[in-house]
């Protein structure tokens, strides 16, 4: 059964065509608004950023993921191993769509604003306080380490892959294994300081050592459910369809049970962390979330991000479904979404309550270009890594089941 997956491929020319024409569609849409006027144009730039950090947060979850897999191996991860490797290889467009965030730093940060610290003595003191740290330079200098470090280690660990497709010599293995755990380390200090950059420094004044860990937390969710709505894609399509089994979607779904709650984990614990200090420095963040309309969105997160997937997911019968299960994978997908602008929107929008237009046209037109992109690496390698040493085990896994 193996020997036909050297050449199969899955036709995902008509999603590819249509992911990157509503992605296209969607920009210009997006940055035609921006030329409205000067506030038009900073909420651009906000919006840019909402969109950039939602969509760059599945490879992140997918590179972070894929080295676990190499480290502890499992059926599960030789499934979805081309899924979460054809991701990582999408880091080299999110260090080309992070260029047009250089342009509107002053319209996103405060601190990289002149004439909002001017305008805030507090801010100012604050920023002046951390003024080594958060300056332009040294912010750019940040965010190319970052990507020099993901697309290095994503590209070892793919080409090391393909070599095993093309030779099956068990050495490569272990180099996979060996870059895995020095890689994951790598991956927890960047996602840390870019959450930190990208994402924390929108208010200055405002800090959480829990920050990074929900970020990792949240990125390993999000990966999660879209491979597992990739992976029902796939099956019902041939050659997959022959592979991919309830007991694969099973394990996935546990998976993605265990990626709930440690986000939940996370989400509480900074809560909670926070809320029993009772730090003027740090409690502002949920003070501002808590006393005015925002509460109504950490409401819906308790319950649709965290409750109802919770109880759903613990279901058997749901988990071997792929129908119902990509159901939940899609919606989780969607309530991340919705977490990262509760995590963001009382400071991109100046503390008010509302959701921007360009939020939703932004975040369609990256995600379209990103989903082409990654469309077009899934199909450019065997479907399964056939030379791995425990790829017997898929299909006897999936027929013993």
């Amino acid at each position: 059964m193996i020997e036909g997956f050297e050449t199969a491929r899955v036709d995902l020319e008509g999603f590819r065509r249509r992911a990157l024409i509503t992605g296209l569609v969607a920009f210009v849409a997006g940055a035609a608004g921006a030329l409205i006027s000067s506030e038009s144009r900073e909420q651009f730039f906000r919006s840019y950023l909402l969109a950039y950090i939602f969509w760059i947060a599945i490879p992140l979850g997918c590179f972070a993921i894929l080295m676990l897999q190499h480290m502890s191996g499992g059926v599960w991860g030789l499934v979805t191993r081309r899924v979460l490797e054809s991701s990582t290889r999408t880091f080299p467009l999110f260090a080309l769509l992070f260029i047009p965030l250089l342009f509107g730093l002053g319209s996103i940060f405060p601190w990289a604003s002149p004439e909002k610290l001017a305008a805030s003595p507090a801010l100012n003191h604050a920023v002046e306080q951390k003024h080594l740290y958060l300056n332009v330079g040294f912010f750019i200098a940040r965010a190319v380490f970052y990507f020099l470090v993901w697309i290095l280690v994503a590209r070892l660990l793919n080409h090391w892959s393909s070599e095993q497709d093309r030779t099956g010599e068990r050495r490569l293995t272990s180099k996979l294994q060996g870059l895995s755990g020095p890689g994951l380390l790598l991956y927890g200090l960047t996602v840390t300081f870019a959450s930190v950059d990208w994402a924390m420094s929108l208010d200055p004044q405002w800090f959480s050592t829990m920050y990074g860990l929900l970020f990792m937390g949240g990125q390993g969710l999000a990966a999660m459910a879209f491979v597992i709505a990739v992976m029902v894609l796939l099956a019902g399509r041939k050659p997959m369809s022959d592979v991919i089994k309830p007991s694969h979607l099973h394990d996935l779904g546990k998976l993605m049970l265990a990626f709930l709650m440690i986000w939940a984990y996370f989400a509480f614990s900074q809560f909670l962390i926070i809320w029993a200090g009772n730090l003027p420095e740090e409690i502002p963040f949920y003070v501002r979330r808590i006393q005015s309309s925002w509460k109504y969105v950490g409401f819906a997160l308790i319950i649709l991000h965290f409750a109802l997937p919770f109880v759903l997911l613990l279901s058997r019968d749901l988990k071997r479904s792929g129908r119902r299960l990509s159901a939940v994978a899609i919606a989780v997908i969607v309530m991340r979404f919705v977490d990262l602008i509760w995590m963001t929107g009382p400071e991109l929008h100046n503390g008010s309550f509302g959701l921007s237009w360009m939020d939703l046209m932004l975040s369609v037109g990256i995600g379209g270009v990103w989903l082409w992109f990654f469309a077009t690496q899934l199909n450019s390698r065997p479907l399964l890594p056939i030379h791995d040493p425990d790829i017997e085990s898929v299909f006897a896994t999936g027929h013993g089941h």
